[in-house]
């Protein structure tokens, strides 16, 4: 008797199995979400480059960086990482990317609600599983993997 055929176990396999099924899927949703909501962000920086600006002096802090380059450095990450995440092409270095963006984004705050921050321990969350176990089948990195190993 193998171990998968122990009646006991038949159930079990079958919810890994399907949960196995089901991680393209949520790896895919995870990249959409979160690279929106930092995709968005820098739009509106880019809308209004002086009150971007203006921000990053008055109000966001950012240790160590000046402030104009703050908001470039800022700004490139919140609109071209999310590019990068959604296609999935060398996925986990933008998840740590916007990883590193969202860690800054609470730091340079002197004061952030309590629910601003429950959003930011959300996507930093899904920012670390993508960077940690990978953008999944549904990926460039992965399609790339399989054109390579050919």
């Amino acid at each position: 008797m193998t171990p998968t055929s122990h009646p006991i176990l038949k159930p079990y396999a079958l919810l890994v199995g399907g949960l196995d099924a089901l991680q393209p899927v949520a790896a895919l949703l995870a990249r959409l979400y979160v690279a929106q909501v930092f995709f968005l962000s820098g739009l509106t920086k880019l809308r209004d480059w002086d009150i971007t600006l203006a921000l990053f002096q008055d109000e966001y802090h950012v240790p160590l960086l000046p402030p104009a380059l703050a908001a470039v450095m800022g700004t490139a990450g919140e609109v071209g990482l999310p590019v990068l995440l959604v296609l999935g092409l060398a996925g986990r270095i933008p998840a740590l990317g916007l990883l590193v963006v969202n860690i800054m984004a609470v730091l340079s705050l002197s004061e952030i609600s309590s629910e601003a921050l429950q959003g930011h321990v959300f996507w930093g969350s899904l920012l670390a599983a993508l960077a940690i176990f990978g953008t999944g089948r549904w990926s460039l990195d992965a399609l790339l993997a399989r054109w390579f190993q050919r």
